[in-house]
């Protein structure tokens, strides 16, 4: 005898081995033996026998008319065998049987399930509805079919073309573009980026790099809604100096000034001046809160996304001809010997003499030029003669805190690679569009502009730091515990020691246009200069304020990936520079395993041939297929440009000074590893994005 039977919503058949009150020990057709429930039997027959039984039935239910079965069926409930005999015979046939329950089975939007092989008609309205999904699934599914195939043809459906950055990067699977895309790449066994440039779905690789990013970083868009900046109301006094800002030509965020008096008098002041956005902005008001959403301006090579919108921006900047809002940091120091005798800082209005453009200008102010009164250059331009003396002073300023901070920082800072400006031709601060012609020039780390920037707002990052913790306000701090290999920046709110910098505590102020940390930062420093020993209780963070802890983790975030961008793009350019300028050679200097760095570009690649070559080998490479895509390119070894004595010592001094760098992983992106030192040292804070708008 054998047995149908339901089991687990699946319809089996065996040969009944033994049976028992409530239960059934059954051989399945693939010899299985397995205990049913007696409950779960269906129907027991002798013959035919169960293959050819499933068999028959199946090709029987397909001709059951689901209308006509409707129309048939018992209007209360049925078993499979009552709709048999009204649909084909009465007495039904086993084979007429199982087909019924195999139709009633496969139909619930026609027949409700009731138990074990019973049923109950559907109302009328919900079998129109569910028919109504069913062909609407069918056509969609056959535009899915239709759009797989067009890409698997090479052709990009409109659809998919509108939807590409969330089909790559955010995809909803349940979309049919999402699902088409899938479909064809398996179809092709191609993956789906590839399939989808190869299908033209992707005709700029600059676009595609900024569509992503914007995707996943301003998905409503970067610009800003109208707004005005409030004003400054505090009666402030005005400062007796003439300070002047030292920037990037394109540099709109003049955040820092400085302004030197006394010299002559064996006391010499040095202002540090900073703009004051805090003077106006609260902390929870609508600008606060634009700021707080992005957290920092975002460079990149001929363009930038500005934190705050430019009426903001220009509100507050250190403009030249204005006397602007500031929080000033004033530092006496002994015209002899540089010690620091006293500092102070004041809340006040700065005149702005000069915004002085240090790639204009830096061919001219020179070690030379500073340290010698009679080395000239001809065609000095004003008011650089005017200045030479605080320039001067400035520089042996610079270098004298340079050398205190190397002493406690255990080696020196040095600056063998040098720093590269990006500039499109042309652009004009207006967005690019990736094919513009791209100037790269060379920026030595170290230039005399750049140092006395760098140590000045080293020198007030670190006091500023300090003297609000000796207050109890909290701060935002950056530190790092030594310079061991994988000890990286930290961000929190002790005042610990940064030891990458050489200096007891660290806290960025300096850059609150540009830097949302910074602009917290200069409102605990505002308090400290407005209430001293009382700012704890007045300042807007108070000690453990939880939203500190939730700004530091949203800056990590969102500046990793910022830099992460910003070097990506780099890396776009650089690659667009070698196809513009058709150099299929370059000299590298290698710097680990296989991988080298360009020699006059800021390029890192890796090279086949030069596996166990020593650190700091100099070597002739012929370039490979550049994808602009995946920002990839590699090189084959040509020849060995030096001999092997001294190589390796060269290359270790070559990344000394990046050991404080914040982006150790700078990764485009498609993830592109590039080298772990390759970004610039956080002491260089002047200059965020070499060659940034």
């Amino acid at each position: 005898m054998h047995i149908l039977f339901e089991e687990a919503g699946k319809f089996m058949t065996g040969r009944v081995m033994s049976e028992a009150e409530s239960s059934l020990q059954v051989e399945l057709i693939s010899g299985k033996r397995v205990k049913v429930k007696a409950a779960h039997g269906l129907l027991k027959f002798d013959k035919p026998t169960p293959a050819e039984l499933m068999a028959a039935a199946q090709t029987l239910s397909e001709s059951i008319e689901l209308d006509l079965a409707w129309e048939f069926a018992p209007e209360d409930e049925f078993g499979f065998a009552d709709l048999a005999g009204v649909y084909f015979s009465d007495p039904p046939s086993l084979t007429e049987q199982v087909a019924a329950l195999l139709r009633l089975f496969e139909a619930p939007h026609y027949f409700r399930r009731a138990g074990k092989g019973r049923f109950k008609k559907a109302p009328a309205e919900i079998i129109q509805q569910a028919l109504a999904a069913i062909e609407k699934k069918r056509l969609l599914q056959e535009q899915i079919d239709a759009w797989a195939k067009a890409l698997a043809q090479g052709v990009c459906p409109e659809p998919i073309r509108e939807q590409l950055y969330k089909i790559l990067f955010k995809p909803d699977k349940n979309a049919p573009e999402y699902k088409a895309v899938v479909e064809a790449a398996k179809a092709t066994q191609t993956a789906p980026l590839a399939l989808l440039q190869n299908a033209g779905a992707i005709t700029s690789p600059y676009q595609f790099h900024w569509k992503r990013f914007l995707f996943e970083n301003f998905p409503k868009g970067t610009g800003f809604a109208a707004m005005q900046a409030p004003a400054i109301v505090d009666e402030l006094p005005l400062a007796q100096v003439q300070a002047y800002s030292i920037d990037d030509s394109a540099t709109t965020e003049i955040d820092d000034a400085l302004s030197v008096t006394g010299l002559g008098s064996g006391t010499v002041t040095v202002g540090i001046h900073i703009a004051a956005p805090g003077l106006a902005v609260q902390r929870g008001d609508a600008i606060d809160n634009l700021g707080r959403a992005r957290l920092s301006t975002v460079y990149m090579p001929g363009y930038k996304i500005t934190m705050l919108p430019d009426e903001v921006v220009h509100n507050y900047t250190l403009q030249e001809g204005r006397a602007c809002p500031a929080v000033s940091l004033y530092v006496s120091f002994d015209e002899a010997t540089l010690a620091i005798t006293a500092s102070a800082t004041q809340v006040e209005r700065v005149p702005i003499a000069h915004n002085l453009r240090h790639d204009q200008l830096d061919h001219i102010v020179t070690e030379p030029w500073l340290q010698d009164e009679t080395f000239a250059h001809e065609n000095t331009p004003e008011p650089l003669p005017a200045l030479r003396s605080q320039l001067s002073f400035l520089h042996r300023l610079a270098r004298s805190l340079k050398a205190a901070r190397e002493v406690v920082r255990g080696k020196p800072e040095t600056f063998n690679r040098p720093d590269y400006n990006f500039r499109l031709a042309g652009n004009d601060g207006a967005e690019p569009q990736g094919h513009e012609e791209v100037l790269i020039s060379v920026r030595q780390r170290g230039a005399p502009l750049d140092l006395i920037v760098a140590e000045a707002m080293i020198l007030a990052n670190s006091t500023w730091g300090q003297w609000m913790a000796s207050l109890g306000v909290p701060a935002i701090y950056r530190s790092q515990a030594s310079l061991a290999p994988g000890v990286k920046v930290r961000m929190g709110t002790k005042a610990l020691p940064h030891a990458g910098i050489g200096v007891p505590s660290y806290a960025w102020s300096t850059s609150p246009l540009r830097r949302y940390t910074d602009l917290v930062n200069q409102w605990q420093i505002i308090a400290c200069a407005r209430h001293g020993q009382t700012a704890a209780l007045a300042a807007p963070f108070k000690p453990k304020d939880s939203d500190l802890f939730a700004i530091i983790s949203g800056f990590d975030a969102a500046y990793s990936t910022y830099n992460g961008y910003q070097g990506a793009m780099e890396r776009f350019w650089t690659l667009r520079h070698v196809q513009q300028q058709g150099l299929s050679e370059l000299v590298v200097t290698v710097f680990k395993d296989n991988m080298a760095r360009a020699d006059a570009l800021p390029l890192v690649l890796p090279v086949m041939g030069a596996q166990g070559l020593p650190r700091g080998a100099r070597l002739r490479v012929k370039l490979g297929e550049i994808d602009l895509i995946t920002l990839d390119v590699s090189a084959t070894l040509l020849e060995r440009l030096d001999t092997d004595t001294g190589a390796s010592g060269d290359a270790q001094n070559d990344i000394d000074s990046d050991t404080d760098s914040d982006d150790d992983t700078a990764a485009g992106p498609i993830a592109i590893a590039m080298d772990l030192n390759d970004a610039p040292a956080e002491p260089l804070e002047q200059a965020p994005g070499a060659g940034a708008a």
